[in-house]
């Protein structure tokens, strides 16, 4: 287990949440929203760099899954995943919408779901790795 390269993922993870609590603040829910997802994205690569087995992609939902076959399974987790997943392209380019841009049609309830699930997701993580260190130690 690699408590350094987990704790360098997970403190940019938390960065990055920090990052996206001051956007909802400051009213820019589209990057509340995708930096939610990033965040979520940075804890499930943390634990997997961790255990030495880096991951590449951006798919929450399939870095979830992963993650889930080596520490046990959570439904909730992995539906916050899902909805996550969702913030993923269509917070950031325009050509994803008919009309407009992305800041447009996003809404403060939007990037407070989604920095709570990402919350969660971080949360399970840090909880997961506590557990496999006790296991391993």
């Amino acid at each position: 287990m690699d408590d350094e390269e987990y704790a360098r993922w997970m403190a940019s993870s938390r960065a990055t949440l920090d990052s996206a609590a001051k956007d909802l603040a400051g009213g820019e829910y589209n990057w509340a929203c995708f930096k939610a997802h990033q965040a979520a994205e940075k804890a499930l690569k943390a634990i997997l760099w961790g255990l030495g087995r880096p991951a590449y992609g951006h798919s929450l939902k399939r870095l979830c899954e992963e993650v889930m076959r080596l520490v046990g399974d959570d439904e909730d987790v992995l539906e916050d995943c899902r909805r996550l997943d969702k913030y993923y392209t269509v917070t950031r380019y325009p050509d994803v919408w008919h009309s407009g841009v992305p800041e447009e049609y996003f809404s403060e309830s939007e990037g407070r779901e989604g920095l709570e699930r990402a919350e969660r997701v971080l949360k399970w993580v840090e909880e997961r790795w506590r557990s496999l260190r006790r296991g391993a130690g």
